[in-house]
């Protein structure tokens, strides 16, 4: 008898690819669209358009297809702990968080219950097995999308029966592929934004319409006063542009938030650089882990030599200052073959 395989299908190209393929395997594929976010959003993977696109294809490849509302838990484990972090001067990553709390999470928990063998996304990743029967994330082919940074905290239990049937491409390859089977979805530009800041508000609309945002000052380091915020929520470590500062004789850039204080302290390149980065809440593939591996702190960043202690990663060389509130995420080797450690969140 086929394994069962419930995949996640947003209403992409991506999923789409994944469904047919895993259909090509063998597999018996059931696709279902989660309803995440019931606000307004115009740029992200949760509106009506999507479920039918989604549902058009699943149409298309003769599955049956399902909705999965975790409206609920998503506001309660990725929208609420967004405006958190903003009002304590973090900057969070809301995709990571859904992966972690809903589609690698509850989702697979509710596979599970439904008597699903496995799951799968349309994510650009890859699975390792190794020689000791161990699972590890893998980057994938594809350096441009490769998504395993946001999927680093997937543990044993859930790599062990996960499927990721598109990390194998490269996306131009992929497309054509869609075109070829005549899928809906083939020409559907992917989703770049988080699904529930609208293009027109952005966070500011979003943030000020849930508990209000906050003016605040911008000094130098010595303390001097030379502009204004008129939203200290919405300032990341690291941040440049929008400051409307002028005449500081070189490039600064933020280097610290004060919410308590509505105080955003800029400096030159040279004061944002660092040798360490704390974090907390590290999660691990297996067990946990001290020494020396290539550290990756944003999506589409490079990974960089470091070490890795209890609490911080010790950098071979200074770095810029990374906003709290992002993740690190802890490789062994480099390039495509290379696979997650862990991570945990800057602090």
């Amino acid at each position: 008898m086929a394994e069962r395989v419930l995949v996640g299908m947003s209403g992409g190209v991506d999923s789409s690819v994944a469904a047919a393929l895993l259909q090509d395997d063998g597999f018996d594929v059931v696709g279902v669209t989660m309803k995440l976010w019931g606000g307004e959003s115009d740029s992200g993977c949760c509106s009506v358009s999507d479920v039918d696109d989604a549902r058009w294809v699943a149409n298309q490849l003769d599955i049956e297809h399902h909705v999965f509302n975790f409206g609920e838990e998503f506001d309660r484990h990725v929208v609420n702990p967004f405006v958190d972090t903003h009002r304590t001067g973090g900057t969070p990553n809301p995709c990571i968080e859904c992966n972690r709390h809903i589609k690698f999470d509850l989702f697979f928990e509710r596979a599970s219950v439904l008597g699903f063998d496995r799951i799968a996304t349309g994510h650009y990743a890859r699975i390792a097995t190794l020689d000791d029967g161990t699972f590890r994330m893998q980057r994938s082919i594809d350096p441009l999308k490769d998504q395993s940074y946001v999927l680093h905290m997937l543990g044993q239990d859930v790599l062990s029966r996960v499927l990721l049937p598109i990390g194998g491409w490269h996306k131009p390859d992929l497309r054509a592929e869609a075109e070829r089977r005549g899928l809906l979805t083939a020409g559907k530009p992917d989703s770049q934004d988080v699904c529930f800041i609208t293009k027109d508000g952005g966070r500011e609309a979003f943030l000020g319409a849930r508990g209000g945002l906050t003016p605040g000052v911008i000094v130098t380091e010595d303390g001097t006063q030379v502009g204004e915020v008129p939203a200290t929520e919405l300032v990341t470590v690291g941040q440049r542009k929008g400051l409307n500062v002028s005449g500081m004789g070189e490039p600064h850039f933020v280097v610290d938030v004060n919410l308590r204080e509505s105080v955003v302290t800029i400096g030159p390149r040279r004061s944002l650089q660092d040798d360490e980065t704390g974090f907390i809440q590290p999660v691990w593939a297996l067990d946990s882990f001290t020494g020396s591996c290539r550290v990756q702190a944003s999506a589409h960043g490079t990974a960089r030599e470091a070490v890795v202690h209890n609490d911080r990663v010790t950098w071979a060389e200074p770095r810029d200052r990374i906003a709290a509130g992002q993740s690190l995420v802890f490789y062994d080797g480099d390039g495509p073959d290379a696979t997650v450690i862990g991570g945990a969140i800057a602090t």
